[in-house]
């Protein structure tokens, strides 16, 4: 490459891929030598924006999302993002279900498919940490057709906002009734909004606590349970007993099954940390170290956690099944009641009221940056890109929660069967995304290998590539697919089929609409863009010397928490 004033720009190519084009009217480019090659680096502007016509204006740092998150608020997002209510509510159901060994494989099992998911997008979120993350990778690795569905339909997940608001509403008003549920639905609305429209810095801040405190509360119950099983509080040793009489499993291999699909809607929100990157300060240490922290994170906070409520709890307990969501009857609650912690279900319906404003909270911020994504890559109108002055997409978080907010009201004034069709229609959401995640970064590396890059190259790479990603597509394929089989086995129900699967329209309708009107087409492997955003040799000594200066207790710190 000459060594010349240089900016990069993309436009779109007539088949809807994406190219790199050369322009050499950059006033002040930060030049730098990579691969003993002079290149630039617009070190203000990390995200990729398409320009769908040939004008080209710089885009100023005023119109990038702010890089306000810090390690600390990277590791505890992600960690927060898979402890919710799927683990403090569901968690003794699927032990009920399936028994104390079937719940435990089925987690393990669950808990791989995650970890794979994960170091596939953190390979990609480090290398290039842009707005929209894996729907924007999609775009310019596979299809823009691909792109486009992927992020629309991870954008239709605002709906769950709804779900949030109105159980925070119920979760409060389980103390004493002091105000009527939209009344607190109105209030949580409010606050939601606000965090999200005063920039990234207070939602890592707000996030950092609340993810904090479901973890001392997680913890607080390990060594309870551990007392308990082993008789240092309670009633006497249980040891494993419960594993013996009734037993380890419950209703044979559908009921693992049964665990096995459910555990994943507990994960849901794990790949937040990859929509962070665009706003993480020094993504190529923070994103890598909080996807290995996750993994160990998960073995500890789910799979022993699942343990020991199968050590504590028979599995023909009738508490332990909770079908009424009763705080007084989570299993946490059972395992305080077994320790004689009366005020353990008061402790409980907190700490779901935090995880359920947490995950509302979040659900808002990973919308709103895919919609910011989606109007950079020209999937959506460019004004859903504008920001505030704290760098928030102010109008892609209002478009966000208007549907998730209309749901609240229409679940609240009677409209409950439209409201069960829209979670219906992004039940199985997440788990597409999941599997986008895998399909892009299998292309990927093949795009990155045919161009002949170093691996080098890359700030952190995946686990065991190929393997990860084909593992991660088998078992998200098979839970997107096996998840509606009750409405085949033991027979036939339509009601049950439309439910579990018309969360599948969309994304096809979507993927096939775009194809036909704007006859997109997969992105050749050697026209596959991998200059525009990237990190480079120097962005990764900088952040690597900033890391080697913290002192050691900040170091250990970074670890833990």
């Amino acid at each position: 490459m000459e060594n010349n004033n240089l900016d990069h720009k993309i436009t779109y190519a007539e088949q809807g891929t994406l190219r790199p084009t050369m322009d050499n009217s950059s006033d002040d480019p930060m030049r730098i030598f990579d691969n003993e090659k002079m290149e630039t680096y617009d070190q203000t502007d990390l995200s990729f924006e398409s320009i769908p016509d040939d004008s080209f204006t710089h885009t100023p740092i005023s119109t990038q999302p702010h890089r306000g998150l810090n390690a600390r608020h990277i590791q505890m997002i992600s960690l927060g993002g898979c402890i919710g209510t799927g683990l403090f509510l569901n968690s003794g159901q699927n032990i009920s279900e399936a028994g104390p060994a079937g719940a435990l494989i089925a987690y393990c099992v669950v808990g791989l498919m995650v970890y794979c998911l994960m170091t596939c997008l953190g390979e990609m979120a480090t290398y290039m940490p842009v707005s929209g993350s894996f729907n924007h990778y999609a775009t310019r690795y596979v299809d823009t057709a691909f792109g486009f569905a992927l992020g629309w339909n991870y954008w239709l997940s605002a709906v769950t906002i709804a779900a949030e608001i109105s159980a925070a509403a119920t979760i409060i008003n389980w103390w004493k009734p002091v105000m009527p549920d939209p009344a607190w639905s109105i209030i949580f609305i409010v606050l939601v909004l606000f965090v999200n429209l005063v920039g990234v810095r207070l939602y890592g801040e707000l996030e950092y606590w609340f993810a904090l405190l479901k973890i001392l509360i997680v913890l607080v119950f390990i060594i309870i349970a551990l007392c308990v099983t082993t008789g240092g509080l309670g009633a006497g040793s249980i040891g494993f007993k419960y594993w013996k009489d009734p037993g380890a499993f419950a209703g044979g291999g559908l009921g693992t099954l049964n665990v096995l699909l459910s555990a994943g809607f507990s994960f849901m929100g794990t790949e937040i940390v990859g929509i962070t990157a665009a706003e993480a300060k020094n993504p190529t240490k923070t994103v890598p170290r909080a996807i290995r922290n996750t993994f160990w994170r998960i073995i500890f906070f789910y799979i022993v956690t699942i343990f020991l409520l199968g050590m504590c709890l028979p599995y023909d307990n009738p508490d332990l099944a909770n079908a009424d969501g009763d705080p007084g009857t989570a299993s946490f609650t059972l395992v305080f009641q077994l320790a004689y912690i009366e005020v353990g279900a008061h402790i409980i319906n907190a700490v779901i009221l935090v995880s359920v404003l947490s995950a509302a909270n979040s659900s808002l911020y990973t919308c709103s940056r895919t919609l910011l994504g989606l109007s950079k890559d020209g999937n959506a109108p460019r004004w859903m890109g504008k920001l505030n002055r704290w760098g928030a997409p102010y109008l892609a978080v209002i478009c966000s929660s208007v549907i998730g907010f209309a749901c609240v009201f229409a679940s609240i004034y009677s409209a409950s069967v439209a409201f069960v069709w829209f979670l219906s229609i992004t039940a199985v959401s997440g788990f597409i995304s999941w599997w986008g995640i895998a399909v892009v970064h299998i292309r990927f590396r093949r795009a990155f290998k045919a161009q002949g890059r170093s691996m080098d190259d890359l700030p952190y790479k995946a686990l065991a590539y190929p393997y990860s990603a084909v593992i991660a597509i088998v078992l998200t394929t098979f839970v997107i697919f096996g998840q509606g089989y009750t409405a085949f086995y033991p027979q036939w129900d339509g009601i049950k089929f439309v439910t579990n699967y018309i969360g599948l329209v969309p994304v096809f309708v979507w993927y096939i609409g775009y194809k036909v009107i704007r006859k997109s087409k997969v992105v050749p492997l050697m026209e596959v863009d991998f200059e525009t955003g990237r990190v480079t040799h120097l962005d990764m000594e900088k952040d690597r010397e900033e890391d080697e200066i913290l002192p050691w207790y900040r170091k250990a710190l970074a670890w833990v928490v």
